[in-house]
């Protein structure tokens, strides 16, 4: 497999586990960071593989995974306020929600097709470089298969209250985080049309992306 066909795949299998991320089901609040990673790669490996129609594709399963799951390994909202930027602020609660859920779609339709690139892959998870009192690290890990290995990271938050434990908010596939690329092609967008132009922006890219699907 390529490089960046696997970098692809693998950027898939990390925007899945997203917002999917709970194929998985919730687990321990005082769970470490590289162990919930390691868990979330290896059961998302696992359930991608043993299910057909999602290796193959199949939008449909896929959404319907994402929608009929909560997100308990991932803070959402930042990952799409900080893709959106400062404009994220100044949006209404309902704009926000819009914002959520295109993007959403977006990242789960982008990739869902490089599901089925899903073969022998393993993924080791690096010693981790943190304190006991780090309420932000960076997870590094690196994915094996046919080729050379993919360097995989994710930046995590500790989150306090309901819900407490390591939230994911951000990855970097082949050095690239994804935020950042997604920030800079919404700034465009917001400069241009404002928040309601994005919004509408995200929504006629789904709609496209759904017919060519």
């Amino acid at each position: 497999m390529k490089r960046r066909t696997l970098g692809h795949w693998m950027a898939g299998v990390a925007a899945l586990a997203l917002c999917a991320g709970a194929i998985l089901p919730a687990h321990a609040a005082d769970e470490a960071p590289d162990v919930m990673i390691k868990r979330l790669s290896e059961e998302t490996l696992g359930a991608i593989k043993s299910d057909p129609s999602v290796r193959s594709g199949d939008i449909n399963k896929v959404m319907a995974l994402v929608d009929s799951k909560i997100m308990p390994n991932v803070n959402f909202q930042r990952m799409t306020a900080s893709a959106v930027g400062p404009a994220w602020r100044q949006a209404t609660p309902e704009q926000q929600k819009r914002l959520q859920d295109e993007f959403k779609t977006l990242l789960v339709r982008t990739y869902s097709g490089a599901l089925s690139q899903v073969n022998d892959q393993s993924i080791t998870v690096k010693p981790l470089r943190a304190s006991p009192e780090d309420k932000e690290v960076v997870v590094r890990t690196e994915v094996r298969g046919r080729g050379d290995p993919i360097q995989l990271e994710y930046r995590l938050e500790k989150t306090p209250g309901e819900g407490a434990g390591w939230k994911i908010y951000n990855l970097n596939v082949l050095g690239v985080w994804l935020v950042e690329t997604y920030r800079s092609q919404f700034a465009q967008e917001i400069n241009a049309k404002g928040v309601d132009g994005l919004i509408a922006t995200l929504a006629e890219r789904n709609k496209s992306n759904a017919k060519r699907g």
